[in-house]
């Protein structure tokens, strides 16, 4: 079973992100579960999700003890990598998160993800670009679930979105 908490501030994709990833585990045939969490601000306040991954029934939906911390500003970060699982990873936008972990028990990926959104044409996939380097560095579920998913997920009206997402998500992978 993997626990992964994706957090940010609502409009940096952090509950598309969640979704995304159950989507793809549900694709693999894994029992998932996708709890989002956010203040009445939405866009702007703050917004996480607790993703639970696993080959058998999941008992609570809420990532308590984090496997994976997905983390998308300093606020969360601060708030959130007291609670990452010893072994387990943090993977940060070191655009917006300045600071390093300070526990020597976790891993840490820093990816400048805003910066390289933005130097690729690609201005609010951040996330996507998080959710690449998750993909690689945990294993978590397979790209080809992930690009399933992400057909299915992103709704009708952003299809065309779809290429950009996937560009995104293999600079993740590349990095």
């Amino acid at each position: 079973m993997k626990q992964i908490l994706i957090a940010g501030f609502g409009g940096q994709g952090v509950l598309f992100a969640g979704k995304l990833l159950a989507n793809a585990g549900m694709i693999e045939g894994k029992e998932v579960s996708w709890l989002p969490s956010y203040g009445p601000e939405m866009r702007g306040g703050t917004a996480n999700c607790s993703v639970v991954i696993s080959e058998k029934q999941i008992g609570s939906p809420i990532a308590v003890d984090p496997d994976v911390l997905l983390c998308f500003n300093l606020p969360s970060f601060d708030k959130f990598e007291k609670t990452v699982i010893p072994g387990g990873s943090i993977i940060a936008d070191s655009s917006l998160i300045e600071r390093e972990k300070t526990r020597d028990d976790i891993h840490e990926y820093r990816v400048p993800a805003t910066k390289l959104a933005a130097d690729n044409n690609i201005e609010g996939l951040a996330n996507m670009i998080l959710i690449g380097k998750m993909i690689k560095e945990t294993g978590i579920c397979s790209r080809d679930a992930v690009t399933q998913a992400l057909h299915k997920s992103v709704p009708m009206r952003k299809k065309d979105m779809t290429e950009y997402n996937l560009k995104a998500i293999g600079i993740g992978m590349e990095i």
